[in-house]
């Protein structure tokens, strides 16, 4: 049961009277009664729609269906670990509802690396974790985290190996591997980084604009995050009797691998030409890793990927601050006008029931030639 407004806005006044008794662990709503800024960037975050994603569910259903109750749990372990952590499986409570929420991401005391997964060490109560050295809290208790400043905290999620050891997300490895990691450029410098606003609603509490980490947590969907990751150049020459067509692409600003995260997403450089006498050509190239299962077919559905990953067919993922040239020739002839256009879309999955949830473009480049 949560605690009326009233009762949070005097415990806030008199940080005395705070006694215990919140229910832990709480849901993300009873949290946003007063942190509210950083509550309602949340809720537009793929860290609170982890749960209720359409695809997501749909993912889960098959992954049951094929695998079983060990099939659920893997899914949930990353989509709810909430309901891994209590044993709420069945997602009876509403806390389990809520994706990666206020209160499993705020009681994480650590993460070990080891042979296998990442493993988050979790311990609900009323001491909440996080990186603010200052924090104050009249309603919890509150500890400096020095795990939530790293981009160790992400890797439970974000580092995967299947039950037969094959690694299906490596996020977290290749920004270790990267130059970022190596020179120790946190996640969260790009994903959270940190923006003015109240810790605590200003009706509970008087307190000076802070600086917070944005809670919205913007990746793959955000075009602001894709523009500025992928950087690109367009060329035109005349070569052989042909039109010379040159994208350089350039992983410019992502701490990992583009794309990252699940198999199933590809980057997508669409280079069309249209002449002027009625000619029309189209070629691609797609950056992305190819997963076979152990008997090399490949895997084409999200939860087949996670469950029965077993090799890597091919990988042409553009690395963390890499350049590459693409080049392209059409049979476009010397005088002949034209127009080129070069598309950048990001394609999430093959199982989207809308465009929106399917793909993004982002960049677009034309020139004309002649």
């Amino acid at each position: 049961m949560r605690p009326p407004l009233a009762i949070l806005i005097a415990l806030a006044a008199n940080p005395a009277g705070w006694g215990g008794g919140l229910d832990s662990p709480a849901s993300a709503e009873l949290c946003g009664r007063c942190h509210r800024a950083i509550h309602a960037a949340w809720k537009t975050s793929s860290h609170a729609q982890a749960m209720e994603s359409s695809l997501f569910q749909d993912a889960l259903d098959l992954a049951e269906a094929e695998f079983g109750a060990g099939g659920r749990k893997v899914c949930l372990g990353c989509h709810s670990p909430i309901a891994v952590q209590t044993g709420d499986l069945a997602l009876i409570k509403k806390v389990s509802w809520e994706g990666v929420t206020c209160d499993y991401c705020h009681s994480i005391q650590d993460v070990a690396l080891g042979a296998g997964n990442p493993k988050a060490a979790v311990k609900f109560g009323n001491i909440k974790s996080g990186p603010l050295k200052d924090a104050v809290s009249g309603v919890h208790g509150t500890a400096f985290s020095a795990v939530h400043t790293s981009s160790l905290v992400c890797a439970s999620c974000h580092e995967y190996k299947n039950a037969i050891g094959f690694p299906v997300l490596t996020t977290y490895s290749e920004w270790r591997d990267s130059p970022y990691g190596k020179d120790g450029k946190q996640c969260q410098s790009c994903h959270m980084y940190r923006v003015a606003g109240a810790v605590v609603d200003p009706r509970l509490q008087r307190t000076q604009q802070a600086r917070i980490n944005l809670h919205q947590m913007p990746g793959s969907h955000s075009l602001e995050q894709l523009t500025s990751a992928v950087k690109a150049q367009l060329f035109t020459a005349r070569e052989g009797g042909q039109l010379k067509v040159t994208v350089e692409v350039a992983n410019q600003k992502a701490g990992h691998f583009l794309p990252t995260g699940s198999p199933l997403r590809q980057l997508v450089l669409e280079v069309r030409v249209d002449s002027y006498e009625g000619q029309h050509f189209r070629e691609e190239r797609i950056y992305t890793r190819r997963v076979a299962d152990a008997q090399g077919t490949p895997l084409m559905r999200e939860h087949l990927a996670f469950l029965k990953g077993a090799k890597v067919i091919s990988d042409t993922r553009l690395s963390p601050g890499e350049k590459r040239p693409e080049r392209f020739w059409f049979p476009v002839a010397a005088g002949e006008r034209a127009q080129v256009k070069a598309t950048f879309v990001y394609y999430y999955s093959p199982l989207a029931g809308t465009e929106s949830q399917k793909r993004v473009t982002f960049l677009t480049l034309n020139q004309f030639v002649q």
